[in-house]
């Protein structure tokens, strides 16, 4: 089940979408290995043409990940070079992916790179639709945007017509994965790096996260000031009532209107 998904326009950003999705008899670990689990997903979401780990911090389970995605015919395909991260505060999850600069892989004509790309996930335990007051589904809600370079209103318009296709796309994926775990013994790498977690108050405290160091000596025996460096600077944020991380405010101001403006709009839904 998917609620229709929320728009938040902003004069200096794309588009910011908000939804939330119930899977029935399903476990927040399952579910997060699921969307952590590249290897898997190219059986399940056809946009997702190529994938390859650029690079891990095992400390933290932070990860650089580089893909290609196909898009409709009257758009090239995409690449993205994405930084991501899992925080988990008593058996919440967040989930937190944001494009990240990395130099060792120069920009090409094509596929056209998305820079400007941030989606959020929390998952979480909830009560069944059954109302039997077990917690044996699982919520997930997304905030999600990226500059695809494609106008504002045709963006729009493909999400509302092509949001349930994508829905029943994961679900049916998530249920696959759901068997697929049950019969084999062996996780991808993706997933297993998906159970290395930062832990964070379960009174949800917002605190700031891998302070970057006041020297270079210091960063040097630091390794989440290394991520710093690659450019995965995680910090805190609020958006629509729930704790969500912004992966490194450093898109400058107009990164800071969007985000912040359309926090505010968000929690006020």
């Amino acid at each position: 089940m998917v609620l229709p998904w929320d728009f938040a326009l902003d004069e200096v950003g794309p588009i910011i979408y908000r939804s939330r999705t119930i899977f029935e008899d399903a476990t927040p670990e399952l579910v997060r290995d699921f969307f952590w689990d590249d290897d898997f997903r190219l059986k399940w979401d056809p946009m997702l043409a190529y994938f390859n780990t650029l690079k891990e911090f095992p400390q933290s389970g932070t990860m650089i990940v580089h893909w290609i995605k196909k898009f409709p015919f009257f758009c090239s395909d995409r690449e993205y070079i994405i930084g991501r991260r899992i925080w988990e505060s008593g058996k919440t999850y967040h989930c937190v992916t944001k494009g990240v600069p990395y130099p060792a892989l120069s920009k090409k004509e094509k596929p056209r790179r998305v820079e400007l790309y941030f989606s959020s996930w929390r998952i979480r335990a909830v009560e069944s639709r059954r109302q039997d007051g077990q917690l044996s589904a699982c919520e997930v809600t997304l905030v999600h945007y990226e500059d695809m370079g494609i106008p504002k209103d045709v963006a729009k318009v493909g999400v509302r017509h092509g949001m349930w296709g994508a829905v029943k796309k994961l679900q049916s994926g998530m249920r696959a994965y759901q068997v697929m775990r049950k019969t084999e013994a062996s996780l991808s790498r993706s997933a297993l790096m998906a159970r290395i977690t930062t832990k964070i108050p379960v009174d949800g405290t917002i605190t700031l996260s891998d302070p970057e160091p006041s020297s270079e000596s210091e960063a040097g025996n630091n390794d989440d000031a290394h991520e710093v460096r690659q450019g995965v600077d995680w910090k805190w944020v609020v958006i629509g009532g729930t704790v969500a991380v912004i992966c490194g405010l450093k898109t400058g101001l107009i990164g800071k209107a969007l985000l912040f403006g359309a926090a505010r709009r968000l929690a006020k839904k």
